[in-house]
């Protein structure tokens, strides 16, 4: 064995925690995992059955601490974890599971599967097993900040542009502001009205915002490889920031596994409770709008529906807040089939939007989006994840769907009432 196979093998041995082996050892294969898992329902191959992508661990697993798995590794009757085996087994953990959580959420005994995963995608990364992009572009997250290389330069020219359109100057590193707004890099190169959307709607609140020059990346790859030291440098670049600047809450942006990474994990990774609050960008809204801050005014006409980022509705929690938002703007919401905690997932979460060869896989899933959409009969898709929004434009676009997609936090800036904001009036 290679000495990175050794050091790979020796993590997933230590890894096995308590609730690893109360999960391997209550596992009746049922199979209901398989049926929550959009990977197996739309191409009906079993080795895509959520607990089977768990294999290596599971030898693992048996073989070093249950009695029976000791006794047949001896006689040789159990055969050894290789590396040959860790690298053909490298697109069932990664290219084929995006972290959604559906397959935990229907365990009848409660195995969080996610749970599982994630600990032997430690393994896999720490063995040398884990796919170039998602490698890449955790190298580039510890590096420069951001895992698709964005740096301060392309933020100051987006904050240039939001000057330009609307007239609101961007604040950055002010200290003792009430909130400090991340972004993801998507929302960066992709979306820049999202920033703009941010301005207006502070601007209208009346509320004290800043950007950190230090800390101005939400998305954490060290989540969506697996390796929580990555992730914990991530949270803990974010932590210093906001801490710095003596903000009272930091806003997670329209990203689920930014969300996961820094409201729920992140005190544990980083070992103490956070100064500040942690909240995603919808419940500030929502907030906005109960405290009488946020001033609504028109409705969109168009049939629209919204999908769900599994990490933000289905293991975040904020689920009732995007619907109390869009009835504020929409006059014909309908919902998708299996909706809120149960709605599949767009295919690209936990990094596979990042894997190159994990693309024709992830478009075959993408079949089970396109029936949800076709069935409901909308012209706009909202959504609150910037991610997903990338993964469902490829896929609305390889299926040929004249369907457009939109963030609801810039629906809900292009809805705010002019009577409240001038949108050229500096602040």
């Amino acid at each position: 064995m290679s000495a990175t196979l050794n050091k790979g093998i020796g993590v997933l041995k230590e890894i096995i925690d308590a609730p690893i082996a109360s999960f391997f050892s209550s596992c009746v294969h049922c199979g209901l995992c398989a049926e929550a898992c959009l990977f197996y329902t739309e191409t009906g191959d079993p080795k895509y059955t959520p607990i089977h992508k768990l294999e290596p661990l599971r030898r693992v697993y048996q073989q070093e601490y249950t009695l029976t798995g000791r006794l047949t590794k001896m006689l040789g009757l159990s055969k050894p974890v290789t590396d040959d085996e860790l690298d053909a087994w490298q697109p069932l953990v990664y290219d084929s599971c995006t972290l959604c959580g559906r397959c935990s959420l229907v365990c009848p005994v409660g195995n969080d599967i996610v749970y599982m995963v994630r600990k032997l995608r430690e393994g896999m990364a720490i063995s040398g097993h884990a796919p170039d992009g998602l490698v890449e572009a955790a190298g580039r997250s510890v590096e420069i900040g951001s895992p698709m290389g964005v740096r301060l330069p392309a933020v100051k020219a987006q904050m240039k542009h939001v000057l330009e359109d609307t007239g609101i100057e961007i604040p950055l590193d002010v200290t003792g502001a009430e909130y400090m707004v991340l972004m993801s890099s998507m929302e960066i190169i992709s979306f820049p009205e999202y920033l703009a959307a941010i301005a207006r709607i502070m601007k209208q609140a009346k509320k004290s915002w800043t950007l950190c020059s230090d800390a101005f990346e939400a998305t954490n790859s060290g989540i969506q490889i697996g390796v929580s030291d990555i992730a914990r440098v991530l949270v803990q670049r974010i932590v210093d920031g906001a801490e710095k600047l003596k903000v009272k809450t930091v806003i997670s942006p329209e990203c689920g596994h930014a969300y996961t990474a820094l409201r729920w994990e992140g005190p544990n990774l980083i070992g103490r409770p956070y100064t500040f609050d942690v909240l995603h960008i919808l419940e500030v809204l929502d907030g906005f709008y109960d405290q009488g801050l946020l001033k609504i005014s028109g409705f969109e006409e168009a049939r629209l529906t919204f999908h769900d980022p599994c990490q933000l509705v289905r293991r975040g929690g904020v689920l009732e807040e995007p619907r109390k938002l869009l009835k504020l703007v929409a006059n014909n919401y309908v919902e998708m089939s299996d909706p809120g905690k149960m709605n599949w997932c767009c295919g690209g979460g936990g990094g596979v939007s990042a894997i190159d060869e994990a693309e024709n896989l992830r478009l075959v899933a993408f079949k089970t989006k396109k029936s949800q959409l076709e069935a409901t009969g909308a012209k706009t898709l909202v959504t609150a994840c910037a991610n997903c929004r990338i993964v469902l434009e490829e896929g609305l676009e390889h299926y040929k769907m004249n369907v457009h997609v939109t963030g609801l936090t810039e629906m809900i800036a292009d809805h705010l009432a002019t009577a409240e904001i001038n949108s050229r009036e500096m602040p």
